[in-house]
């Protein structure tokens, strides 16, 4: 650790960075982010460590949910609000089924940048770049969009600075006022079943709000009852954009990556000598790690240790996305192994990402089914090992889109070209991310 810098990643191999062809365009481009004032603050960080340390002891539970990949093109006041209701009644749900709070951690404000499997990719008879997120290229499929372009990594600034505005604007502005309960419930969702189940516990809410005045509690003066504490959270892919926006806090003297409160590693950049493990190990925010059906119990050991060395409850957690076929077999010993080693971490879901697959007709789907199924094994064998569930980490929207198979809907195939709209993997919809936090709600409350 005393070896640490924000620089020190640059000593260790760096998967997944793009090939940036114009290499004093990406020199001005990180410069200028040096610069400009950060996105969140050091206090704000160390605030969701805190909360998390909440769910590590059982105490509480972490949602964290948003885009897969954020895009420059559908960027409105509209769309941060609707993907904003959805985890709003995602968490009523959870803390009205449960009883134990929800610790409220968005995919966005920096969700923009994607690993890839493979450096090209097939469009159509075209064989082009693999489109790497808008904080890199664009998906439009041409040879001239793909290639790479640092003014991206600023404009992705200065969007996530527009998106945390107001979502801060939301968050303590009114907007998630326990009375505003029914209007995020939206119209299409509303005539559906999950809708009608979400308006009954508004409902009740309502009604207890309403005893709790005619008992005389002075409900205006309950903070807590009109505005919530909602953090951002994204994949560090994107090194030199991280390291441009790393800071030291004032107070403690420590450094923070100030792009967003909780920053994680993928499945692909978990290497113990890489260059994301490296970055990471020496910021101060709460970290998340990806760990797939690869990963062996030395492996998972030597990521506690590596990234929160101190043991500090709060300070990782890791996420577990396995793919329904896998999470009763290689979840267990991993379980186990961190328990008895005393690692205070988070155990989370991803049942996304294990679940992906192909149509014939080249659409990248997943059925909610399998989503649901692994869920209901990650709580299965939490529960066999004597651990807390801490959390579900899942990507959704606000829009009524058709990108994952199933749900209520029964969403087939032939129904996927109606409304899918995803910058990169499918999402679920609003419905369904409502269903799937009313089943969780009763896995909990089991």
């Amino acid at each position: 650790m005393s070896q640490w810098t924000p620089s020190s990643w640059r000593d260790h191999p760096a998967d997944q960075q793009p090939d940036w062809p114009d290499h004093a365009a990406l020199d001005r481009a990180l410069k200028q982010l040096a610069t400009v004032p950060p996105l969140v603050f050091a206090g704000e960080a160390r605030q969701l460590t805190g909360a998390l340390a909440e769910v590590q002891a059982g105490r509480a539970f972490l949602l964290q949910a948003g885009d897969c990949a954020e895009s420059f093109e559908n960027f409105s006041a509209d769309a941060i609000r609707d993907k904003l209701k959805v985890v709003l009644q995602m968490a009523v749900v959870l803390t009205y089924g449960s009883g134990v709070p929800t610790v409220k951690v968005g995919r966005i404000a920096g969700q923009f940048a994607k690993p890839r499997s493979s450096p090209t990719e097939m469009v159509g008879d075209l064989e082009l770049p693999s489109f790497r997120g808008h904080m890199v290229n664009d998906d439009a499929p041409t040879l001239a969009a793909r290639i790479p372009d640092p003014d991206r990594l600023v404009a992705a600034y200065h969007q996530a600075a527009s998106t945390l505005n107001l979502l801060r604007a939301f968050t303590k502005g009114g907007f998630a006022d326990l009375s505003q309960v029914h209007v995020w419930n939206q119209e299409f969702v509303a005539t559906s079943d999950e809708g009608r189940r979400y308006e009954a516990i508004a409902a009740e809410i309502d009604r207890a709000m309403r005893f709790m005045r005619a008992c005389g509690i002075d409900l205006a003066r309950e903070a807590n009852l009109h505005q919530v504490d909602f953090f951002t959270s994204h994949e560090a892919l994107l090194l030199g954009y991280e390291e441009a926006l790393t800071r030291r806090d004032s107070l403690t003297g420590d450094w923070y990556d100030c792009s967003a409160h909780m920053l994680w590693i993928g499945e692909r950049t978990r290497a113990l000598d890489g260059a994301h493990v490296e970055f990471l190990s020496g910021v101060g925010n709460p970290l998340g790690c990806k760990i797939g059906p690869t990963a062996s119990v030395d492996e998972v050991l030597a990521l506690c240790e590596r990234l929160n060395p101190e043991r500090v409850p709060g300070r990782l957690t890791l996420i577990s996305r396995m793919g329904v076929g896998k999470v009763r077999e290689a979840l267990p010993p991993l379980l186990a192994a961190v328990r008895d080693a005393g690692h205070p971490v988070v155990w989370a879901c991803d049942p996304m990402h294990g679940n992906t697959t192909t149509t014939a007709g080249g659409r990248k789907t997943r059925h909610f089914d399998h989503v649901i199924d692994e869920v209901r094994g990650f709580f299965a064998t939490c529960h066999a090992e004597g651990v807390w569930p801490g959390g579900l980490h899942i990507e959704l929207t606000g829009d009524d889109v058709t990108e994952c198979l199933g749900g209520a809907e029964e969403i087939l195939e032939d129904h996927l070209d109606a409304r899918y709209t995803t910058a990169c993997d499918p999402r679920l919809n609003a419905r369904q991310s409502l269903d799937l936090a009313f089943l969780v709600a009763e896995l909990l409350r089991a």
